[in-house]
């Protein structure tokens, strides 16, 4: 493995790929996504111009963010390294008919090649599944142009994520496969933070994401003790 691509786990990239087919069934074991994905997206558009904006999608799985930039009038280039999502993210833009430039490429490596071409950069719900967050939010940092925003949402290390998003979403109420989650990999607001201070960055908002999996409502709230989404901007 090239040394640029190493901040990967393989057993999280074949747990994706594994779910490739199913991404774009919004009952399947991609529904959360599905179901946070307006919220996710009325976040951004309401901190960043998205109409004619160059978007990067760090982590984008199988293009649900992507797509959603896309109709909202960016230029959205989108980066993962799990193969068969990126298949299946391909496949769909015949369906929905947007343009995506999806790329199988590690942030790092995208840095090295394009550092501060990005209006927006997005990185959901991948950070908890990296060995080093803070080595993504630094490449994603060098790709931000100045005055450019920072999006990022990841899972709090409390005991109540905990409780909702393993014991929860996978055991109880089965609605990701066991083994999507660790808790010893979630982070804290707190961390995530001082990794923006580190990588030149200026937090601008935390906000929860409260999410009822009964009735597939979810809404943006001031408590940040489970999922929760922050916006940085890079110093013009």
């Amino acid at each position: 493995m090239n040394p640029i691509n190493t901040n990967v786990r393989a057993a999280e990239l074949a747990k994706f790929d594994r779910l490739a087919s199913r991404w774009w069934d919004p009952d399947g074991e991609s529904r959360p996504l599905h179901d946070l994905n307006p919220v996710r997206l009325g976040y951004i558009a309401d901190r960043a111009v998205l109409k004619g904006a160059r978007a990067l999608d760090v982590g984008c799985g199988g293009g649900l963010l992507s797509e959603a930039l896309a109709r909202s009038g960016a230029d959205v280039t989108a980066i993962d390294l799990a193969p068969g999502v990126l298949d299946v993210a391909r496949l769909h833009l015949h369906e929905s008919e947007l343009s995506v430039d999806y790329r199988e490429i590690a942030v790092e490596a995208l840095a090295a090649e394009m550092s501060g071409a990005f209006d927006v950069v997005t990185c959901l719900e991948m950070l908890e599944h990296v060995p080093d967050p803070a080595s993504v939010i630094r490449a994603c940092a060098t790709l931000l142009k100045p005055g450019g925003k920072l999006f990022l949402s990841t899972l709090n290390r409390t005991p109540l994520a905990f409780g909702a998003a393993i014991l929860g979403a996978e055991h109880l109420l089965r609605l990701l496969p066991r083994g999507t989650h660790h808790y010893a990999q979630f982070i804290k607001p707190s961390e995530i933070a001082a990794d923006l201070r580190a990588a030149g960055l200026v937090l601008d908002d935390l906000r929860g994401i409260g999410y009822n999996p009964l009735t597939r409502h979810a809404w943006l709230t001031g408590s940040v003790a489970v999922n929760y989404l922050a916006c940085a901007s890079k110093p013009a």
